[in-house]
Protein backbone atom coordinates (compact mmCIF):
# COMPACT_ATOMS: atom_id res chain seq x y z
CA UNK A 1 0.00 0.00 0.00
CA UNK A 2 2.57 2.58 -1.44
CA UNK A 3 2.05 5.99 0.00
CA UNK A 4 -1.48 5.19 2.13
CA UNK A 5 -2.38 7.95 4.46
CA UNK A 6 -5.65 7.30 7.01
CA UNK A 7 -6.44 10.07 8.95
CA UNK A 8 -8.42 9.22 12.36
CA UNK A 9 -10.38 11.57 14.71
CA UNK A 10 -12.20 11.79 17.88
CA UNK A 11 -13.01 12.68 21.32
CA UNK A 12 -10.99 11.11 24.45
CA UNK A 13 -11.42 7.70 25.55
CA UNK A 14 -13.13 6.37 21.56
CA UNK A 15 -9.53 4.14 21.48
CA UNK A 16 -8.26 6.33 18.69
CA UNK A 17 -4.45 5.21 19.68
CA UNK A 18 -5.48 1.34 20.62
CA UNK A 19 -6.67 1.21 16.92
CA UNK A 20 -4.68 3.30 15.26
CA UNK A 21 -1.85 1.64 16.10
CA UNK A 22 -2.75 -1.86 15.22
CA UNK A 23 -3.97 -0.70 12.09
CA UNK A 24 -0.57 0.94 11.58
CA UNK A 25 1.23 -2.60 12.29
CA UNK A 26 -1.41 -4.78 10.51
CA UNK A 27 -1.02 -2.84 7.52
CA UNK A 28 2.66 -1.94 8.00
CA UNK A 29 2.62 1.81 8.08
CA UNK A 30 4.14 4.09 10.57
CA UNK A 31 1.88 5.46 13.58
CA UNK A 32 1.66 9.67 14.20
CA UNK A 33 0.02 10.65 17.46
CA UNK A 34 -0.37 14.06 16.66
CA UNK A 35 -1.47 14.62 20.45
CA UNK A 36 2.28 14.11 20.87
CA UNK A 37 3.32 16.89 19.38
CA UNK A 38 1.10 18.86 21.78
CA UNK A 39 2.31 17.28 24.76
CA UNK A 40 6.10 17.33 24.14
CA UNK A 41 5.40 21.32 23.32
CA UNK A 42 3.73 21.36 26.72
CA UNK A 43 6.60 19.48 28.78
CA UNK A 44 9.22 21.45 26.28
CA UNK A 45 7.55 25.08 27.95
CA UNK A 46 7.16 23.60 31.58
CA UNK A 47 10.96 22.55 31.31
CA UNK A 48 12.22 25.98 30.04
CA UNK A 49 10.14 27.93 31.90
CA UNK A 50 8.06 29.59 29.17
CA UNK A 51 4.68 31.02 30.56
CA UNK A 52 1.75 29.87 28.61
CA UNK A 53 0.05 33.22 28.80
CA UNK A 54 2.73 34.33 26.65
CA UNK A 55 1.58 32.92 22.88
CA UNK A 56 4.77 33.68 20.88
CA UNK A 57 6.99 32.12 23.54
CA UNK A 58 4.62 28.87 23.05
CA UNK A 59 5.13 29.42 19.18
CA UNK A 60 9.01 29.76 19.31
CA UNK A 61 9.12 27.19 21.56
CA UNK A 62 7.29 24.57 19.24
CA UNK A 63 9.67 25.99 16.45
CA UNK A 64 12.97 25.69 18.22
CA UNK A 65 12.38 22.44 20.57
CA UNK A 66 14.60 19.59 19.46
CA UNK A 67 12.20 16.81 19.26
CA UNK A 68 12.31 13.36 17.69
CA UNK A 69 9.26 11.10 16.81
CA UNK A 70 9.78 7.28 16.34
CA UNK A 71 6.27 6.04 14.62
CA UNK A 72 7.16 2.78 14.54
CA UNK A 73 3.13 1.51 15.68
CA UNK A 74 4.63 -1.75 18.10
CA UNK A 75 6.66 0.79 19.75
CA UNK A 76 6.15 4.54 19.54
CA UNK A 77 8.17 6.82 21.26
CA UNK A 78 9.00 10.60 21.75
CA UNK A 79 12.74 11.66 21.74
CA UNK A 80 12.95 15.32 23.48
CA UNK A 81 16.62 16.31 23.94
CA UNK A 82 17.54 13.62 23.23
CA UNK A 83 15.52 11.76 26.06
CA UNK A 84 12.73 9.25 25.43
CA UNK A 85 9.72 11.08 27.69
CA UNK A 86 6.55 9.34 26.40
CA UNK A 87 5.81 8.46 29.72
CA UNK A 88 6.18 11.97 30.98
CA UNK A 89 4.29 13.07 28.48
CA UNK A 90 0.86 11.19 30.69
CA UNK A 91 1.80 12.88 33.55
CA UNK A 92 -0.48 14.63 35.62
CA UNK A 93 1.19 18.40 35.10
CA UNK A 94 1.72 17.40 31.20
CA UNK A 95 -2.31 16.56 30.72
CA UNK A 96 -3.32 19.59 32.88
CA UNK A 97 -1.25 22.00 30.81
CA UNK A 98 -1.50 20.54 26.95
CA UNK A 99 -5.01 22.41 26.68
CA UNK A 100 -3.07 25.49 27.15
CA UNK A 101 -0.96 24.68 23.47
CA UNK A 102 -4.05 23.11 21.83
CA UNK A 103 -5.72 26.12 22.19
CA UNK A 104 -2.97 28.87 21.12
CA UNK A 105 -3.92 28.97 17.65
CA UNK A 106 -0.34 30.08 16.20
CA UNK A 107 1.19 27.30 18.03
CA UNK A 108 -1.62 24.84 16.43
CA UNK A 109 -0.68 25.67 13.09
CA UNK A 110 2.86 25.59 13.57
CA UNK A 111 2.36 22.24 14.86
CA UNK A 112 0.29 21.60 11.70
CA UNK A 113 2.71 22.15 9.68
CA UNK A 114 5.22 19.92 11.42
CA UNK A 115 2.42 17.25 11.54
CA UNK A 116 1.89 17.84 7.86
CA UNK A 117 6.19 17.41 7.08
CA UNK A 118 6.15 14.52 9.06
CA UNK A 119 3.15 12.57 6.93
CA UNK A 120 4.52 13.68 3.72
CA UNK A 121 8.23 12.01 4.72
CA UNK A 122 6.55 9.19 5.52
CA UNK A 123 4.81 9.08 2.62
CA UNK A 124 7.81 9.18 0.64
CA UNK A 125 10.14 7.33 3.10
CA UNK A 126 10.42 7.03 6.77
CA UNK A 127 9.58 3.90 9.21
CA UNK A 128 7.07 2.31 6.83
CA UNK A 129 9.84 2.81 3.60
CA UNK A 130 6.97 4.92 1.90
CA UNK A 131 3.74 2.52 2.24
CA UNK A 132 2.20 5.66 4.23
CA UNK A 133 0.66 6.78 8.05
CA UNK A 134 -2.19 6.27 9.92
CA UNK A 135 -2.19 9.78 11.67
CA UNK A 136 -4.61 10.19 14.76
CA UNK A 137 -5.46 13.09 16.71
CA UNK A 138 -8.74 16.14 16.67
CA UNK A 139 -7.97 17.65 13.59
CA UNK A 140 -6.50 14.99 11.01
CA UNK A 141 -9.54 14.42 8.70
CA UNK A 142 -9.87 17.97 7.76
CA UNK A 143 -6.57 20.26 8.83
CA UNK A 144 -3.83 18.14 8.24
CA UNK A 145 -4.54 15.71 5.94
CA UNK A 146 -7.79 16.59 4.34
CA UNK A 147 -6.90 14.47 1.02
CA UNK A 148 -6.11 11.40 3.20
CA UNK A 149 -6.97 8.28 1.40
CA UNK A 150 -9.19 6.91 4.44
CA UNK A 151 -10.83 9.42 6.87
CA UNK A 152 -12.28 8.61 10.11
CA UNK A 153 -13.95 9.99 12.93
CA UNK A 154 -14.73 7.82 15.81
CA UNK A 155 -17.28 8.36 18.50
CA UNK A 156 -18.39 6.58 21.37
CA UNK A 157 -21.02 7.62 24.27
CA UNK A 158 -19.67 10.05 26.78
CA UNK A 159 -19.63 7.20 29.97
CA UNK A 160 -18.37 4.23 27.67
CA UNK A 161 -15.21 7.00 26.88
CA UNK A 162 -15.14 7.52 30.57
CA UNK A 163 -15.09 3.93 31.27
CA UNK A 164 -12.82 3.46 28.86
CA UNK A 165 -10.64 5.86 30.22
CA UNK A 166 -11.08 4.59 33.47
CA UNK A 167 -9.78 1.19 32.65
CA UNK A 168 -6.49 2.84 31.48
CA UNK A 169 -5.73 4.22 34.72
CA UNK A 170 -7.50 7.38 34.34
CA UNK A 171 -4.02 9.00 31.96
CA UNK A 172 -6.71 11.87 30.51
CA UNK A 173 -7.40 13.23 34.00
CA UNK A 174 -3.96 13.66 34.67
CA UNK A 175 -3.50 10.91 37.08
CA UNK A 176 -0.66 8.14 36.20
CA UNK A 177 -0.57 4.80 36.23
CA UNK A 178 -0.76 3.35 39.66
CA UNK A 179 -2.43 6.72 41.42
CA UNK A 180 -6.27 6.56 41.90
CA UNK A 181 -8.60 8.38 40.42
CA UNK A 182 -12.25 8.62 41.05
CA UNK A 183 -14.50 8.34 38.09
CA UNK A 184 -15.91 11.77 38.74
CA UNK A 185 -12.11 13.06 38.40
CA UNK A 186 -12.08 11.41 35.45
CA UNK A 187 -14.99 12.58 34.05
CA UNK A 188 -13.97 15.85 34.17
CA UNK A 189 -10.82 15.39 33.23
CA UNK A 190 -12.04 13.18 29.76
CA UNK A 191 -14.54 15.49 28.93
CA UNK A 192 -13.00 19.00 30.30
CA UNK A 193 -10.08 18.78 27.99
CA UNK A 194 -12.53 17.85 25.07
CA UNK A 195 -14.45 20.98 26.08
CA UNK A 196 -11.94 23.38 25.63
CA UNK A 197 -10.38 21.59 22.59
CA UNK A 198 -13.98 21.93 20.94
CA UNK A 199 -13.42 25.66 21.17
CA UNK A 200 -10.57 25.57 18.34
CA UNK A 201 -11.63 22.09 16.32
CA UNK A 202 -14.56 20.20 15.76
CA UNK A 203 -14.16 16.50 16.23
CA UNK A 204 -17.60 15.53 17.24
CA UNK A 205 -19.16 15.84 13.92
CA UNK A 206 -17.55 14.30 10.69
CA UNK A 207 -17.20 16.58 7.50
CA UNK A 208 -18.15 15.76 4.31
CA UNK A 209 -16.20 12.99 2.64
CA UNK A 210 -15.40 11.35 6.55
CA UNK A 211 -16.78 8.34 7.69
CA UNK A 212 -18.39 8.00 11.27
CA UNK A 213 -16.83 4.91 13.35
CA UNK A 214 -19.24 4.69 16.54
CA UNK A 215 -17.37 2.26 18.91
CA UNK A 216 -19.92 2.74 21.69
CA UNK A 217 -20.84 -1.56 21.23
CA UNK A 218 -17.36 -2.26 19.63
CA UNK A 219 -14.52 -4.43 20.30
CA UNK A 220 -10.81 -2.71 19.98
CA UNK A 221 -10.35 -5.40 16.85
CA UNK A 222 -13.58 -4.63 15.05
CA UNK A 223 -13.07 -1.45 14.80
CA UNK A 224 -9.44 -1.97 13.98
CA UNK A 225 -11.40 -4.44 11.00
CA UNK A 226 -13.62 -1.70 10.11
CA UNK A 227 -10.53 0.32 9.06
CA UNK A 228 -8.49 -1.98 7.51
CA UNK A 229 -11.36 -2.92 5.42
CA UNK A 230 -11.74 0.85 4.61
CA UNK A 231 -7.90 1.24 3.26
CA UNK A 232 -8.27 -2.33 1.59
CA UNK A 233 -11.24 -0.61 -0.29
CA UNK A 234 -9.63 2.76 -0.96
CA UNK A 235 -6.48 0.55 -2.36
CA UNK A 236 -7.48 -2.74 -3.71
Amino acid sequence: MTGLVIAIDGPSGVGKSTVSREVARRLGLSYLDTGATYRVTALACMREGVSFAEEADVVAMVETMNVELVLDPVNPFVLLDGEEVSMLLRSEAVTSAVSAVSTNLEARAALGRWQREVIAREVEGGFSEGRGVVAEGRDITTVIAPDADVRVLMTAHPEVRVARRAAEGGHESGHEAGVHASIAQIRAGVLGRDAKDSTVVNFTTAADGVITLDTTDLTIDEAVGAIVDLARGARP
